[in-house]
């Protein structure tokens, strides 16, 4: 006979650290889609941030034999050394930029780099600056530390790409750090060459850290990747922020890693040993394989991911009350729907509840998300279409502009 849970008699004594810590909607919403599923719902599922695309299969293969081969034992903090010289000499191709292995820090996925980031560098009243909307975590992490977000507005109106003029009136001496993200999550806006060099000049010589957040940096569809990683006045001052996710359809590999300066990259390792001790062994050979091996299968699901783009905004601005710019990059859209009348949170809960079609609030990414949402086109033309159909027949009779 099972036994029953008793109801706990005491009360929980949570850090008050916790009540600053926030979530990824993302997560909330699918478990409610999943609800939905099991009461026998069909749901379409734009929610989530994760390719569609199975893992390459050079790459399975290179994880499963390693697997067979023994590597299923501890490694060290910072990450096997083949997959750090690895990372570094990719690194130092794609950037132009001399990188060694020990500037490179392996972890399970990329938010480990946002928070070792931000445990190593961030003090209590510091001011962490952001990108808003943005992906949701930065913000959380530098509430969690005791310092001051400051958002710097996303704006439709400049293409969803960061005002460096606003982001240098937002410099103080108290900021220690800032954090970049492109191709940008959840706008799919890019930042230039130019944009990455005006931002280095108003950051100047003060002893202010970048966080350049990367994961989305193989799928451009409009010009080339910029990084302020690649500029000599930053080398000593960014952190670059990458992973195997996105590009390789690995998420649930859980594998990225960080490149910093030498000195600050043994602090993180040391936050590393402290936290999840070093990250699974097979995880990290397969992770040679995957940028050692044949690339055929990111440029596959590049042009995918630009096909169903371009199909997106198109019939999304066909659809009373939406309409949509294209993104630059990343497989997200962030449709304004301002003109149907309806609040981000409302209109994301009643597509989900009443159309079976699962996407997020524009406000998931912050404030300045309102009249947005997202929809990720990570799902086949033939869910999407199915997806657009019913967004299309709820929007005709629910629009309230």
């Amino acid at each position: 006979m099972a036994t029953k849970t008793a109801t706990p008699v005491h009360p929980l004594p949570v850090a008050s650290r916790m009540a600053r810590l926030g979530t990824e909607t993302a997560f909330e919403v699918l478990v409610r889609a999943r609800q939905l599923e099991a009461q026998g719902r069909h749901i379409v599922h734009l929610e989530i941030g994760e390719p569609d695309f199975d893992t390459p299969r050079n790459v399975i293969d290179a994880g499963v034999d390693a697997l067979r081969g023994g590597w299923t034992h501890y490694g060290p903090a910072a990450g096997l050394p083949e997959l750090r010289k690895t990372i570094a000499q990719y690194v130092s191709g794609t950037h132009n930029v001399e990188v060694t292995p020990e500037e490179v820090v392996v972890v399970p996925g990329g938010k480990p780099t946002m928070f070792y980031t931000i445990m190593a560098l961030v003090e209590e009243g510091d001011e962490v600056i952001y990108p808003n909307p943005g992906f949701p975590i930065y913000e959380s992490m530098a509430r969690f530390v005791g310092a001051r977000p400051v958002p710097v507005k996303i704006c439709e109106e400049r293409d969803f790409s960061l005002d460096v003029h606003e982001l240098a009136s937002l410099i103080s001496d108290l900021t220690k750090l800032i954090l970049l993200i492109s191709p940008h999550n959840p706008t799919g806006g890019t930042t230039s060459q130019r944009d990455v060099q005006a931002i280095a000049d108003a950051i100047g010589d003060r002893n202010i850290f970048v966080l350049t957040d990367e994961i989305y940096s193989r799928l451009i569809y409009e010009g080339t990747h910029a990084s302020i990683f690649s500029l000599p006045e930053m080398r000593d001052r960014t952190i670059l922020l990458d992973g195997f996710s996105k590009t390789y359809a690995m998420t649930g590999w859980r594998l990225g890693y960080g490149v910093m300066r030498r000195d600050l990259a043994e602090h993180v390792a040391r936050l590393a040993i402290n936290c999840t001790s070093c990250t699974a062994s097979f995880t990290q050979i397969a992770g040679v394989e995957a940028l050692r091996g044949d690339q055929s299968s990111v440029a596959k699901m590049k042009a995918e991911f630009q096909r169903r783009r371009a199909y997106v905004v198109e019939r999304l601005n066909k659809i009373p009350g939406f309409s949509c710019r294209m993104p630059k990059g990343a497989f997200y859209v962030f449709p304004n729907i301002t003109g149907t009348g309806w609040r981000s949170k409302e209109l994301a809960s009643a597509l989900l509840e009443e159309a079976g079609v699962a996407c997020l609030s524009g406000t998931a990414f912050g404030e300045f998300g309102e009249r947005y949402i997202r929809f990720s086109v990570a799902n086949s033309i033939e869910n999407i279409t199915t997806a657009l159909d019913n967004v299309e027949q709820w929007a005709r009779k629910h629009r309230r502009a």
